[in-house]
């Protein structure tokens, strides 16, 4: 959740827990009461968005109550009355409102809402559903999000976030800030959204439900005979056009001149084109007579339609030869097939697309469309996942039954923290933002407190207890007398970071298994006592992942999207940054990279595998002379260092073998992840810089053996992660 300004760390921590608690009580009181859900489409777009969740929504009875609600150009004859392809779905549709004054100018647009909202609140009221799906940002959608807000209905916005040109962008924005939960589908989208102030806990990464099937649209036999339904008898896959161009609403001059300068072009490059009608937008109507006086309806090379079936669109889309105009849909679902798109003019300017897009902005002359479709026509591109990856409908499903329909329904923006003015309080302007960390290690026990540069302001060190309540009980000791302390330090402790050995779940804070060193260490709820006893929010992971989080705040991977951290020691640990973000895994087993196995036939590890880069670098050494050990003390990684110095040919060669089976490791990782850096962390990092560089070089293919290696330059990198876990929360970083 990204905090107000209104709420400080400790409040948001314990409505997230309260949260948390409800949400199992409100997931099996849905079991007993089904979720009214009402879906509105307004025309043939939005409902090959709509259509896959209606149809889980459809599949689920027990669970979800489906009503359909059909307006705007869905009931028009000029644009196909595709409120039928609803009906052939089998979908009930509940009411049908015509909602559109004819005229397509500006005017007209502005009529239609208000007739919209004139007849919209009979609907909703008869069909009082507990969340209304909006999509979008056409000027029908506004209509149903004012009317939802207005009547205190929940509303969900699916593919707000977004960034286009001409009036849509407006519209779009305003229908989020009317929205009270949002289902988006690129990380760039949720990140406006959160830039706009709505609350990132009502928003969903989903993706675009119309992927769902487009990913599997090469699977269909059939595409063959779509073509010739459509385009004709003699025409070949990857040997047509397809043409798709709206109006620009706010500049309907220069969209209807650029739509005529693209007819110009088809005509001249002489290929098969299905060219499909404009939509209901102010302007549309000059260029349906544009498409007349040209008479592209006769034109043998044209096949003019009002409407194709979205199922059998895709497939005319993924099989053509090229794409053409300024539909959505060309820089969205064209990218899914890799088939080349010329996009013309500014109505999709700030739409993220893929490399299949060439860009005619200002489509000014005949010749430079023309020279544009000689480009395109006939490539391939890789497909683009950009806008989804298959699975957008069992997200956005799951995430409607766990809506709180308890909760208030006024909105809650979040906005940014405001500074305060620093002549009024003169102990805000001495603090120091901080944060206490927690180290638990095999041996000791650390706490520090840690400052928002990363500086280590005070640090605290007892050896780690056998039991766990004899640990506990250390850990909130030396934590109390740290908080004592920040306060004569003018330290303002904000959390606490906890960094601990084995795999741990950072989601609820629980130790799931230690490794051997803890003893009572598994299935152990950490943050729950901490929080409870020092009233402050609480972190948890395992340390190779709080030594990544370092390296990503203070040390060299700060700016770096993709790099991996390893710990060198006796043991070999470590953590993964992909795209600025921490990697878990599904088990939260992921970065166990000591246990990657480099040899079917080498040592046991203390896992209970053989090969691992682990089980090479936990070897005993023979002592040699002028190296003195205790005899109760185990040998560790300082005594293996010591005694290669001393010339001990033991101890060189275990250093040796286990680089070598560090670096085969390493090459391992970077063909998995391809990460731009290796960052090497513990007291044998300096020893393993040279013997890894020189397997990469050998071994890795050529693309990855340019990776940087560098060795940390962090003191305490395991508590200073601990501390980035608090210290990224408070700059609003979502961990």
């Amino acid at each position: 959740m990204m905090p107000g300004h209104a709420r400080n760390p400790h409040e948001l921590y314990y409505l997230r827990t309260q949260q948390a608690q409800e949400k199992m009580e409100r997931s099996e009181k849905r079991l007993k009461q089904r979720l009214r859900v009402c879906v509105a489409t307004c025309n043939r777009a939005d409902y090959s968005k709509l259509a896959p969740i209606m149809f889980g929504i459809k599949s689920q009875p027990e669970i979800f109550d489906l009503e359909v609600v059909v307006l705007g150009s869905h009931l028009i004859d000029d644009y196909g009355n595709t409120f039928r392809m609803i009906e052939q779905d089998e979908f009930d549709i509940r009411s049908k409102l015509h909602t559109i004054v004819r005229g397509e100018d500006e005017a007209a647009m502005v009529e239609s809402v208000g007739l919209a909202l004139v007849k919209l609140p009979d609907v909703l009221q008869r069909l009082a559903p507990d969340i209304l799906l909006v999509h979008g940002d056409r000027f029908d959608a506004l209509a149903l999000a004012t009317a939802a807000a207005l009547m205190n209905i929940r509303i969900l916005h699916l593919e707000g976030g977004e960034v286009s040109g001409t009036i849509d962008d407006s519209i779009r924005h305003s229908i989020s800030k009317l929205a009270h939960y949002h289902a988006v589908c690129t990380r760039s989208a949720e990140r406006h959204l959160i830039s706009m102030c709505e609350d990132h806990s009502h928003i969903l990464l989903a993706g675009c439900p119309s992927y769902d099937k487009l990913l599997s649209a090469h699977q269909r036999d059939d595409y063959t005979d779509i073509i010739k339904t459509w385009i004709g008898d003699d025409v070949k896959e990857q040997n047509y056009i397809v043409a798709l161009q709206h109006p620009v609403t706010t500049d309907i001059q220069n969209s209807i001149k650029i739509y005529e300068l693209m007819l110009d072009a088809l005509i001249s490059f002489n290929k098969r084109t299905l060219i499909l009608f404009p939509n209901i937008d102010a302007g549309s109507k000059e260029m349906v007579r544009v498409m007349r006086r040209k008479g592209i309806e006769q034109h043998p090379n044209f096949c003019a339609v009002k409407h194709v079936p979205f199922d059998q669109f895709i497939q005319l889309v993924a099989h053509a030869g090229c794409m053409i105009g300024n539909s959505s849909c060309g820089v969205r679902e064209a990218g899914a097939f890799g088939t080349p798109v010329i996009n013309l003019g500014t109505r999709q300017t700030g739409r993220e697309t893929g490399e299949n897009v060439l860009h005619v902005r200002d489509a000014d002359t005949h010749n430079k469309i023309y020279h544009a479709l000689e480009l395109q026509f006939g490539k391939r591109y890789p497909c683009s996942k950009i806008y989804g990856d298959g699975n957008a409908v069992q997200r956005i499903l799951k995430f409607m039954q766990f809506i709180n329909l308890s909760e208030p329904l006024q909105k809650k923006f979040c906005f940014p923290a405001v500074k305060e003015c620093i002549s009024q309080d003169i102990d805000h302007i001495l603090e120091t933002q901080s944060a206490l960390a927690v180290d638990l290690g095999g041996t000791n026990l650390r706490v520090a407190i840690v400052c928002m540069k990363g500086k280590v302001v005070n640090k605290y060190t007892q050896l780690n207890p056998k039991t766990f309540e004899e640990r506990i009980e250390l850990i909130l000791t030396m934590c109390k007398q740290a908080m004592a302390d920040a306060i004569h330090l003018n330290c303002r402790i904000l959390g606490v970071g906890v960094s601990t050995g084995g795999r741990v779940n950072p989601q609820d804070g629980i130790v799931l298994h230690s490794t051997k060193l803890i003893n009572e260490w598994s299935s152990v709820d950490i943050r729950t006592p901490i929080s409870s006893a020092l009233h402050l929010p609480v972190w948890v992971d395992n340390d190779g992942n709080c030594a990544a989080l370092a390296e990503r705040k203070f040390g060299h991977g700060k700016g770096v999207e993709n790099f991996v951290t390893i710990i060198t020691g006796t043991g070999i640990g470590g953590g993964i940054i992909q795209h600025n973000e921490l990697i878990h895994g599904s088990t939260f087993c992921a970065a166990e990279l000591g246990h990657i196995v480099v040899s079917l036939e080498g040592p046991e590890c203390m896992c209970g595998s053989h090969g691992c880069i682990e089980a090479y670098s936990s070897e005993d050494l023979l002592l040699v002379e002028g190296m003195t050990v205790n005899n109760k003390e185990q040998v560790n990684a300082i005594h293996l260092i010591n005694a290669a110095r001393l010339g001990n040919s033991k101890a060189e060669s275990i250093l040796h073998t286990a680089g070598t089976a560090l670096g085969l490791g390493i090459v391992n990782i970077l063909h998995m992840i391809n990460p731009s850096l290796v960052i090497l962390s513990g007291v044998l990092s300096e020893h393993y810089e040279n013997p890894v560089r020189q397997v990469i070089s050998q071994r890795a293919l050529l693309s990855a053996q340019g990776t940087k290696v560098m060795v940390s330059e962090l003191e305490d990198p395991a508590l200073l992660g601990a501390a980035s876990m608090v210290l990224d929360y408070t700059t609003r970083r979502t961990y």
